[in-house]
C-alpha cells in the first residue's frame, strides 16, 4: 500500500489543500464544470479575468487551432464587477476550496478601483493580477513588459486590498526575471506564469488572418518548455513563491514545473480537452509520490538537480 503524501502547499499566507489550481480564462466561473469536475478537490479555483465594467471581447472568429496548442484572442470577455458580485459570487462561496479572482485594468486607477471593491468580500481568497494588458494610458504598451508599470501596479493592488497578492507575468519580455523582481519588491505575495505568448495564424487561401483579432495568445504543449526555463528563472529570482502555468496536460506536466521550483500549477489550455484534467493531475501528482515514498509534495518543489557549471539563473 501506497503511502499518502501531503498535499497541502503555501503561496505567502495563503494555504492549499493541494498544488493544482485551474487556469484563468480556461474554466469560465467554475459553474460550466460543476457536473464534470469535484471543484472542492482542487487546491484552488482561479475565474476568468475580471474587469470594472462588462467587456464584449473581440470579434469572432476568436479560436484557432495550432500544432500542440491554440491561438485565442478572446480579448477578456466578462461580466464586469457588479454582476459577478451579485450572480457568480454567492454560488462559487459554497465550495470548499479557494477562490481566487483574476482582475485587469486599462490604468492603474481601475486596477486600483478593483481591488478596492473586492477589499474585505467574502469568499474571495485571493487576487491574481493579469498585467498582460494595454495600458491605454501609455500608448497600449502592456503593463507587463515594463518594469516599472509591473511595480506601479502591483503597488496599486497591494495598496488597495486586504487579499494576498499574486501578480500573473507576461513571457513576451526579453528577461522575465526583471519583471519578476519588480512585483516583488512591490508588494506581490506570489507570481503566476507565464500567461500567453503572442502568436497568429493565417488563411492562405483567403490570405487573411485566421483570428478576427489577428493576433492572440498562444498555449497549450508548445509552450511548455519556454514557461519551466522562466519558471526556474524567476524562482531563482525573487524570495516569493511561484506559479507554474503553461501546456500542463498531465501530472507529469504539473511535475516538471514543481521540480523547477513553482510551489503550485494551473491547468489551462487541457482544460479543453479533457475537462477532468485537473482532477487527473491531481492523482497521478499523489501516486508518483506515494509509490516513491515522498512524503510532502513540497520535498518536491525545487528540487531541480543541476551540473556545478550549469546555467545561471542570476542576470
Amino acid at each position: 500500500m501506497s503511502l499518502q503524501p501531503d498535499m497541502s502547499v503555501r503561496l505567502g499566507p495563503l494555504v492549499l489543500k493541494n498544488p493544482v489550481m485551474t487556469a484563468s480564462g480556461t474554466f469560465g466561473y467554475g459553474r460550466e464544470f460543476e457536473y464534470l469536475v469535484d471543484l472542492s478537490q482542487l487546491g484552488a479555483v482561479v475565474v476568468k479575468g475580471l474587469s470594472l465594467r462588462p467587456m464584449k471581447g473581440n470579434p469572432p472568429p476568436r479560436i484557432v487551432e495550432t500544432p500542440c496548442g491554440m491561438l485565442n484572442a478572446i480579448g477578456l470577455a466578462n461580466i464586469g464587477l457588479e454582476d459577478f458580485l451579485e450572480e457568480k459570487l454567492p454560488w462559487l462561496r459554497s465550495i470548499d476550496t479557494h477562490l481566487i479572482v483574476n482582475i485587469y485594468g486599462h490604468s492603474i486607477g481601475e486596477y486600483a478601483e478593483l481591488a478596492k471593491a473586492l477589499k474585505g468580500v467574502e469568499g474571495v481568497s485571493a487576487l491574481e493580477v493579469n498585467i498582460s494588458c494595454p495600458n491605454v494610458e501609455s500608448g497600449g504598451m502592456a503593463f507587463g513588459t515594463d518594469p516599472e508599470m509591473t511595480a506601479r501596479v502591483t503597488e496599486s493592488v497591494a495598496g488597495n486590498t486586504d487579499k494576498p497578492v499574486i501578480v500573473k507575468l507576461t513571457p513576451n519580455v526579453t528577461d522575465i526575471r526583471i519583471q519578476a523582481k519588480a512585483a516583488a519588491e512591490a508588494g506581490a505575495d506570489a507570481l503566476s506564469l507565464i500567461n500567453t505568448l503572442t502568436g497568429m495564424a493565417i488563411d492562405i487561401e483567403t490570405r487573411t488572418p485566421k483570428l478576427g483579432n489577428i493576433s492572440g495568445g498562444l498555449s497549450g504543449p508548445a509552450i511548455r518548455p519556454v514557461a519551466i526555463h522562466m519558471v526556474y528563472q524567476a524562482v531563482n529570482a525573487v524570495e516569493i513563491p511561484v506559479i507554474g502555468i503553461g501546456g500542463i496536460m498531465d501530472h507529469r506536466d504539473a511535475l516538471e514545473f514543481i521540480i523547477a521550483g513553482a510551489s503550485a500549477v494551473q491547468v489551462g489550455t487541457a482544460n479543453f480537452v479533457n475537462p477532468r484534467a485537473t482532477l487527473d493531475i491531481l492523482k497521478g501528482i499523489g501516486e508518483y509520490c506515494g509509490e516513491r515514498g515522498i512524503k510532502s509534495i513540497r520535498e518536491l518543489t525545487g528540487s531541480l538537480k543541476v551540473p556545478d557549471k550549469a546555467f545561471s539563473p542570476e542576470p
